[in-house]
């Protein structure tokens, strides 16, 4: 079945293009692994209109609905392959279906390095968290631990001093941290420990502390991811000779999203800019409008 755009993805980018279109009375379709970011974070906090929070998984099921009724299809598929064919593109999913659309979105987004303890994922959004932008002000004057590797998780920590004075970094990894930041957390009075965890400490999504491998306890209100080498999500568009940056997010042009490929855009997190569920929200809006300009033309 041809369709108007195809969006990959329905994350909080790939729904807010997804309704605009719809609004426009495209025929659109999203596909969606349904796993990523927006699947996994319990609770925003800084959006307009939700001063209490609202989970990511509400947000995509409200954004769902309202795109529905507008008519837009969703399909609950991974996307294998992308080409161009003729002046549209081809897309084939892991199942083997082939959906094929005059214009591609792309809001495949990022997914964040996180050790493996379930209990951090209960957590997320709403005692752990992974940005300091969206969720600083979560951990002001509060007891926090910054878990990380290396550098990546001693720059957290840094930042996070902003709010809390009260900050332990447990380099989980064990990796170098460079003499200069060592030297900075000794200035912010960041109690540094390099021990792995061995297990969490939590009860019904709020963190309480870690123990350490020796068996030691070190018990926080509040906790911070910070690992570095996230996933971003870009091999679609690499497939369609898209251009990207070195940390492998999509450059896209400033003011349409559009990407360096015609017809192609990406929108959200997998982007090259602040990751922020507002920023994506924006980003799907703008990359509709243009969508619809260039359908219209």
């Amino acid at each position: 079945m041809n369709y108007d755009c195809i969006i990959v993805g329905g994350g909080i980018a790939g729904l807010q293009a997804a309704i605009q279109l719809g609004r426009y009375k495209h025929k659109v379709l999203v596909i969606d692994s349904n796993y990523g970011r927006s699947t996994l974070c319990k609770s925003y906090h800084n959006i307009l209109g939700w001063p209490n929070g609202i989970s990511g998984q509400e947000l995509r099921q409200i954004g769902k609905r309202q795109a529905e009724n507008l008519g837009v299809e969703f399909k609950s598929e991974v996307v294998d392959s992308a080409e161009k064919i003729g002046k549209g593109f081809q897309l084939k999913v892991k199942t083997g279906f082939q959906y094929v659309s005059k214009r591609l979105l792309l809001a495949t987004g990022v997914m964040d390095r996180i050790p493996a303890f379930p209990e951090l994922l209960n957590c997320l959004g709403i005692s752990v968290y992974v940005c300091p932008d969206c969720d600083g002000y979560e951990v002001k004057n509060k007891s926090t631990i910054v878990i990380g590797a290396g550098n990546v998780g001693a720059k957290m920590a840094i930042t996070l001093s902003y709010w809390t004075q009260d900050l332990i970094y447990i380099n989980h990894e064990q990796t170098e941290i460079s003499e200069h930041l060592l030297k900075e957390l000794k200035v912010h009075r960041i109690h540094y420990v390099e021990e792995t965890i061995q297990k969490v400490l939590a009860e019904n999504s709020y963190l309480q502390g870690f123990i350490m491998q020796s068996g030691e306890k070190i018990m926080s209100e509040r906790g911070f991811i910070a690992f570095g080498g996230n996933e971003v999500k870009s091999k679609i568009a690499k497939q369609l000779g898209v251009e990207l940056l070195e940390n492998q997010h999509i450059d896209v042009n400033p003011r349409t999203k559009m990407t360096n490929i015609p017809n192609v855009w990406a929108a959200g997190d997998v982007v090259a800019h602040s990751e922020q569920v507002t920023i994506a929200m924006g980003d799907g809006s703008a990359a509709a409008i243009w969508i619809h300009k260039s359908l219209m033309d």
